[in-house]
């Protein structure tokens, strides 16, 4: 009987371009998840078989949203288990991820992953955002890390001073900056407490799944 691996093909459903590489990189994900997750608890065990769409279709929002150009850096906050970072990672094979976690045990497993699917374009660091020190990065991602207060105040001193929007059309704003994050419910709340005016795309009109309802991604540009 040929292996099936749950909800991949939900992958190609919305992306149809990927290479060789990137398709093996993406197939061997679930394995190595289904594996590390029976030792680590790095996703929860009941979405364990939703992998492709809570955790990498979920990510990947970002890719159909923002382009990120050649050697552009980006640090993902409070990684986890390697989410969205490894999936943007596989996505954006020229750009340079650096991925960040408190937990040491799920860094290790982000280690384990990137080198078992020979993914050269990611860094990781057991640390917490607010202790990088001497560092810049291009963008901020993160997933359901904190409320978007701390995010941006953890985010805004790695973030360079350039802001690629400043030479964009309002209409052309798919070049990432700021921090970009991924959000889920009703955000009136915590976007008023944070102070921040943040860019919204509603994912379900992106992935018309039910899954993804009320969920959004949210940037927020450095001025």
């Amino acid at each position: 009987m040929e292996k099936t691996t749950p909800n991949l093909e939900l992958i190609k459903k919305y992306f149809t371009d990927f290479t060789a590489q990137q398709w093996e990189q993406f197939s061997a994900l679930y394995d190595l998840y289904k594996d590390w997750n029976e030792k680590i608890n790095v996703v929860s065990r009941k979405d364990i078989d939703s992998l492709y769409e809570k955790h990498v279709l979920h990510s990947l929002s970002i890719a159909a949203v923002y382009d990120f150009a050649k050697d552009m850096t980006v640090i993902d906050i409070g990684t986890g288990g390697g989410f969205p970072g490894i999936p943007l990672a596989i996505f954006f094979p020229e750009a340079q991820f650096h991925l960040v976690d408190s937990i040491g045990k799920k860094i290790k497993v982000v280690d384990v992953i990137a080198q078992s699917i020979n993914l050269k374009n990611v860094t990781t660091q057991h640390t917490r955002a607010e202790e990088i020190k001497n560092r810049k990065f291009d963008v901020a991602v993160s997933r359901a890390v904190a409320p978007l207060r701390e995010l941006w105040n953890w985010a805004k001193p790695l973030l360079s001073k350039k802001n690629y929007h400043s030479l964009l059309s309002e209409e052309d704003r798919n070049i990432p900056s700021g921090l970009i994050c991924l959000k889920g419910g009703d955000l009136i709340t915590e976007i008023a407490e944070s102070g921040c005016k943040p860019y919204i795309t509603d994912i379900y009109e992106i992935f018309p799944e039910e899954y993804f309802k009320e969920k959004f991604i949210l940037q927020v540009l450095t001025k």
